[in-house]
């Protein structure tokens, strides 16, 4: 993630999940759970803060909500964990992370220790991919 350009600035528009012209929201690549999704602003912005108004920024946080509640409707889901992370030596483009935690995982799994790629990938095809994704959005058309 940290050569080769924006992650999010170069991916295809076949893996969103939304997109209204100034947000996307797409399944991560390096899933730890279920549904884990992110959410983005179409345009590359860094700073939380300093690149987004008031404004922007809870036109935003409403997408991260919307997106939240089609995963949660969909994935079983004890609690759902949104949280933005990144640095400007990897992963500058602003992004929320929407982490659906699983029904049941030991206290010990939970929180940090559940979206940390070095605790284990969901090991997932395309098609299965394919498949979540396409009810994702199905929900998220749905209201």
């Amino acid at each position: 993630m940290r050569s080769g350009g924006c992650f999010v600035c170069k991916l295809p528009e076949e893996e969103y999940l939304y997109d209204d012209g100034e947000h996307i929201a797409f399944l991560s690549h390096y899933p730890t759970m279920p549904g884990y999704a992110l959410v983005s602003p179409r345009k590359h912005l860094e700073h939380i803060v300093r690149d987004l108004d008031a404004e922007a920024y809870l036109r935003l946080q409403a997408v991260v909500y919307k997106v939240a509640k089609a995963i949660e409707a969909v994935v079983p889901s004890e609690r759902t964990y949104v949280l933005s992370l990144g640095s400007q030596q990897g992963n500058r483009h602003i992004h929320w992370h929407i982490a659906p935690l699983p029904p049941g995982t030991p206290p010990q799994e939970q929180q940090y220790h559940a979206l940390m790629g070095e605790n284990g990938i969901i090991a997932w095809t395309p098609e299965q991919a394919a498949e979540l994704r396409a009810r994702i959005r199905a929900r998220l058309q749905a209201g």
